[in-house]
């Protein structure tokens, strides 16, 4: 096992993974710029190193700085947690060609997933359903306007290296398909410095089903079922539950089974999570993302199984702990996740600046991941993401009741946050009933 771990990140996935390891007996050093220099995650790590000024691509970005650090504190392995580096196949080569473990898959796989189109061929390959598109990147407008046509609008236009709904366009009618098109390519090539783009055909009532995944290194390939992360704005995910309250236990078993034996076949190892559209009975494939999910909690949530734990006995060799390799799977009632945001609930312009008062929830089946303390400054460099409060119960109607009293229990004063509109979308009959897909929730904000 590892006895140091470095942890390229900051915020609550950093805090979450310095408790993983301290459960675990492993010393953990984090990585911070100035602007973080306050934060909670540096105050417990067992040691910190500052990496550069606040600007992310100055420090959490800044790959030579991150492995100077892990080579001055003598660690073992490097976490990338989620985003900034979490994906980025050259830091997972270099990681390894230093000597140290990253933990995660390898670069190689890192590569090949994170290139949407070279995906969506290779789990095609081994048997996924995919959504009916273009079979690669799109050459010109001319020839991805004749391809829209015969595929029938509405199409949806995306970024080969993208995600977040950036460099994504959706089309409906034949005349706005060029601009769209070149807006596309214009906005993939500035986000992401690719600018090919794809495209599929538009479902109109779907469903964002995420199964995951987990593989080690002795041969067992399995999943933990499904989180359904369909209430979206702006494709940005705001509440994530599982199970799915639309998905039958055969539909659970087919396309849970088909995920884990797509990772076994590609020699995946560690966490992951494949990512579904859901319409009318049919599951159709997304994309993967080779790292922890944000919403990591409501598995363990319903499984009662340490993912982060996971991920480091997996990096270090060890299989699986039995509680995952049990069969068969099954699930422990249900658990939604919030994701609480500094941001205007009504504008959504982010509103960082200085807590004055806070209090977390508590009492049975509440959990609140966060790194924020009543004095704490939150910067403005960063995504508006403040914390996560996740609750468990019995079945989702017990989830439901629990989670508005949570909220209604959180003290965040000094600073606007979204709070309020969950407590909204939490009271609608639509979410009550299980009845929204991924467009639900902006066609409801455009309503209110």
């Amino acid at each position: 096992m590892f006895k140091k771990i470095l942890i390229a990140n900051r915020g609550e996935i950093a805090l979450r993974i310095i408790r993983a390891c301290r459960e675990m007996g492993i010393q953990s050093v984090v990585v911070h710029s100035t602007a973080d220099a306050n934060s909670m995650a540096v105050r417990l790590a067992d040691e910190s190193v500052c990496i550069g000024p606040a600007q992310s691509k100055d420090s959490y970005l800044n790959i030579p700085s991150i492995l100077s650090a892990a080579s001055l504190a003598g660690a073992d392995a490097i976490h990338p947690g989620y985003g900034f580096l979490s994906e980025n196949a050259q830091f997972a080569r270099m990681v390894v060609e230093h000597g140290f473990t990253f933990i995660g898959p390898s670069a190689e796989l890192i590569e090949k997933m994170g290139d949407k189109v070279t995906a969506k061929k290779t789990v095609e390959s081994l048997g996924l359903p995919v959504v009916p598109g273009s079979p690669g990147a799109l050459e010109s407008g001319e020839s991805g306007l004749k391809m829209a046509k015969e595929m029938g609008f509405p199409v949806l236009i995306k970024a080969a290296s993208g995600g977040g709904g950036k460099g994504m366009q959706i089309i409906r009618e034949e005349s706005q398909f060029i601009e769209a098109y070149n807006t596309a390519r214009r906005e993939a090539k500035a986000n992401f410095g690719d600018d090919t783009i794809y495209m599929e055909k538009f479902l109109e009532k779907p469903r964002h089903i995420e199964i995951q995944v987990f593989a080690d290194s002795h041969g067992n390939s399995i999943h933990l079922g499904e989180r359904d992360c369909s209430i979206q704005r702006r494709h940005q995910k705001l509440v994530e539950e599982g199970p799915s309250p639309v998905l039958t236990e055969k539909e659970r078993e087919y396309i849970g089974s088909l995920a884990a034996k797509t990772v076994g076949e590609l020699g995946y190892l560690g966490a992951g999570t494949i990512e579904f559209l859901y319409e009318n009975g049919q599951f159709y494939f997304m994309e993967m993302n080779t790292r922890i999910q944000v919403e990591h909690p409501v598995t363990e949530m319903i499984t009662g199984i340490d993912l982060i734990c996971e991920q480091i006995r997996v990096a270090a060799g060890l299989p699986l702990c039995d509680a995952a390799l049990k069969k068969p799977f099954r699930m422990r009632g249900h658990a939604i996740e919030i994701r609480i945001n500094a941001e205007d609930p009504d504008t959504f312009i982010p509103s960082p600046g200085l807590i004055k008062q806070f209090h977390a929830p508590g009492g049975l089946g509440v959990r609140f991941d966060s790194a924020i303390y009543s004095g704490y400054s939150i910067p403005p460099y960063y995504d508006s993401m403040v914390g996560k409060l996740i609750v468990h119960g019995r079945d989702r109607a017990e989830c439901i009741a629990r989670l508005k009293r949570a909220i209604i229990e959180t003290v965040v004063d000094g600073v606007k946050t979204t709070l309020p509109l969950h407590l909204w979308i939490l009271n609608q009959p639509d979410f009550v009933s299980g009845n929204y897909t991924i467009h639900w929730l902006e066609q409801q904000l455009a309503d209110r």
